[in-house]
């Protein structure tokens, strides 16, 4: 049941111990900067430190079903990644708001391999028409390479590239930028 304010469902990143250690402190960043006027969803992904394209995009289907149109979806590492793909393939009928994607693995040629994700190459086109996607990358990023940020950029042209300098796999816990964005889409809300 929706609370009536704009949602955003979180998808944390793999390994384990990441949705309570780690990105607890991304989600914590987003709900300090948008403040109490956002329900923010943030569901424990299935076996995360072995993360699993399968068993992930079902757990998405079953988050995708209960948002509302207009839902903002924001994947941190192999969660963007996956989001992402899953949701080029979607079933949802939704019409979600925008998607952001932190920090995230580019999976396909010239990025990283995967024994099960098999990434349409037509990724942009398969997205929704007119539908914002933007990528935050650290350019201090030492797990996933910043140059996946430009591969996205190849993979799905009408994305919004942000680089943002001295900033980690994490973005230094600090989402403000992604914040002040999703406000702007939002209204300012």
């Amino acid at each position: 049941m929706s609370s009536g304010f704009p949602q955003l469902l979180f998808i944390q990143g793999g390994g384990a111990g990441t949705h309570d250690e780690w990105d607890d402190k991304l989600v914590e960043s987003l709900r300090r900067e948008l403040g109490p006027n956002f329900e923010i969803r943030y569901p424990r992904m299935p076996n995360e430190d072995d993360p699993s394209y399968v068993a992930w995009t079902e757990t998405l289907e079953k988050e995708f079903a209960t948002l509302d149109n207009d839902a903002i979806l924001v994947g941190h590492s192999i969660g963007g990644t996956i989001l992402v793909n899953a949701l080029a393939q979607s079933r949802s009928d939704r019409e979600f708001g925008a998607i952001f994607l932190i920090a995230a693995p580019f999976v396909g040629e010239g990025g990283w391999p995967s024994e099960d994700m098999n990434p349409a190459p037509d990724l942009g086109a398969r997205l929704p028409r007119d539908f914002p996607v933007y990528i935050y990358h650290g350019l201090d990023d030492e797990t996933a390479p910043p140059s996946h940020a430009d591969l996205y950029a190849r993979a799905i042209p009408q994305a919004r590239v942000r680089r943002l300098p001295h900033r980690d796999h994490q973005l230094n816990n600090d989402l403000s930028e992604i914040a002040a964005t999703i406000k702007s889409l939002k209204g300012g809300s």
